[in-house]
């Protein structure tokens, strides 16, 4: 009889455990206009996968994303082989039937987010340099003129460390791949080498930020701080040398502390595929 009541109660407990788990959702929806108005800004569904995180690039749609200050995906930008490729100024496919170089310039998912886990993966060419951005704006100068993105949030660099010129500037290999752009190298720098498959994850929570790069852990800082604000006056973008980077950066995220996630346009060919998001408290 013992048994039986044993045997039951686990049975309850299963039945129990799978019906919860079959409740968790499965998707989402997201409005992803930011200010654009139309069907394919809104109320756009997005999976979500068994560990939690949102699927905003899944190799077969970019729904939700757009150029940069642009209500459109610029053509260079193209999903071929389930990723999401730019073809960078030196390939043929970057041109159109005219020969005339095709339209490119940065992309970004339409949808803020706050503290998250960001993770996708990257391929570079050689000689190839790209950037991820989180908690971007849109901005504007005092003449409407659009701002460059990246003097509006921070950037995980992407980079051929080997055959960029780029990672031999800045300071102590701060400008090389996974490192905060500019600010903070990414140590141990750990890159695979271009036309070979990266991993990055971005972790921001209440201003503390984590980049990591093929599983380890490569640096850690806190937004909103006078150490930050010291990083940035020792930067390309200190206040003597670009006051609108500097005020911008300074109080990245804004007043509700999200932004856009952004993919850069560097001119080189470079790849993104599984890019996913987790929303954190």
């Amino acid at each position: 009889m013992k048994k039986s009541l044993i045997l039951i109660a686990v049975m309850a407990l299963t039945f129990c455990t799978v019906n919860a788990a079959s409740k968790k959702a499965t998707s989402i929806v997201l409005g992803t206009s930011q200010g654009f108005q139309g069907p394919e800004w809104e109320n756009n569904t997005y999976t979500i996968d068994k560990d939690g995180y949102i699927v905003i690039f899944d190799g077969t749609s970019m729904k939700g994303w757009r150029g940069y200050g642009k209500n459109h995906i610029a053509p260079r930008w193209v999903i071929e082989d389930g990723c999401l490729h730019f073809r960078g100024s030196s390939n043929p496919k970057s041109l159109d039937k005219n020969g005339k170089k095709m339209e490119g310039g940065d992309i970004i998912f339409g949808h803020k987010f706050g503290n998250c886990i960001l993770e996708l993966e990257w391929k570079i060419s050689k000689g190839g340099n790209s950037g991820i951005f989180y908690l971007a704006q849109e901005t504007t100068d005092a003449n409407g003129k659009l701002q460059p993105i990246y003097i509006s949030c921070p950037e995980y660099q992407v980079l051929d460390n080997v055959n960029h010129p780029d990672a031999k500037l800045g300071k102590d290999g701060n400008r090389q791949s996974a490192s905060l752009y500019d600010m903070i190298p990414a140590k141990p720098q750990n890159a695979n080498p271009y036309g070979e498959w990266n991993k990055a994850k971005i972790i921001v929570q209440n201003g503390k930020v984590t980049h990591i790069q093929n599983n380890v852990e490569v640096l850690t800082y806190q937004m909103w701080t006078p150490e930050w604000t010291e990083m940035l006056q020792n930067s390309k973008f200190s206040e003597e040398k670009w006051p609108a980077a500097f005020k911008l950066l300074n109080k990245c995220g804004g007043k509700n502390h999200e932004g856009l996630i952004g993919l850069q346009d560097h001119g080189n060919d470079v790849w993104y595929r599984n890019i996913r998001v987790k929303v954190l408290p």
